[in-house]
């Protein structure tokens, strides 16, 4: 592969990489019933819990991170995101201060009205959507990194969308 050809392929990645990050904007506007604008969707009055800041788990690492990357998009849209991440928080924070942080996952989703699971996190992945389902406004969970039981999450009385699935 030559040079030109490299860069190509690397131009590809990124494009594939920014259309999934929208894409998750998008299923979240279509779960909340919100239309999509020439703008984009228009998120105001909602409050969205974030489970997710790092790049992948077991790091602090939030450089070039999808999950805050969605999460700083879903804000832009006019979202109130409500954010927590086991390690990533203060990184997260300098990066991205518009958005609120919160000290655990029950605080993050607490009255949301959508849950967006953005790093695949073993505490998220084994999260109990029961107990989650208590302390929401809406059972609404999209999860960015499929990383979710979803037939679980369903039989919890969750709507789930996945990437790349029905």
């Amino acid at each position: 592969m030559g040079a030109g050809e490299a860069l190509r392929f690397l131009h590809e990645v990124d494009l594939i990489n920014l259309r999934r990050r929208t894409r998750v904007v998008q299923l979240a506007a279509d779960l909340l019933g919100r239309r999509t604008g020439p703008a984009g969707p228009d998120l105001s009055g909602t409050r969205i819990g974030v489970l997710g800041a790092t790049f992948k788990p077991n790091t602090d690492d939030v450089r070039d991170a999808p999950a805050l990357a969605v999460a700083s998009l879903l804000h832009k849209a006019g979202a109130d995101v409500h954010i927590y991440d086991p390690q990533g928080m203060d990184r997260a924070r300098a990066v991205a201060p518009e958005l609120t942080y919160e000290p655990g996952i029950n605080e993050a989703v607490a009255d949301a009205d959508l849950i967006c699971v953005l790093t695949e996190w073993a505490d998220f992945r084994n999260a109990d959507p029961v107990a989650l389902g208590d302390l929401v406004a809406g059972r609404r969970v999209v999860d960015g990194r499929n990383c979710l039981d979803s037939a679980l999450w369903a039989q919890a009385g969750w709507e789930y969308r996945g990437m790349g699935r029905p």
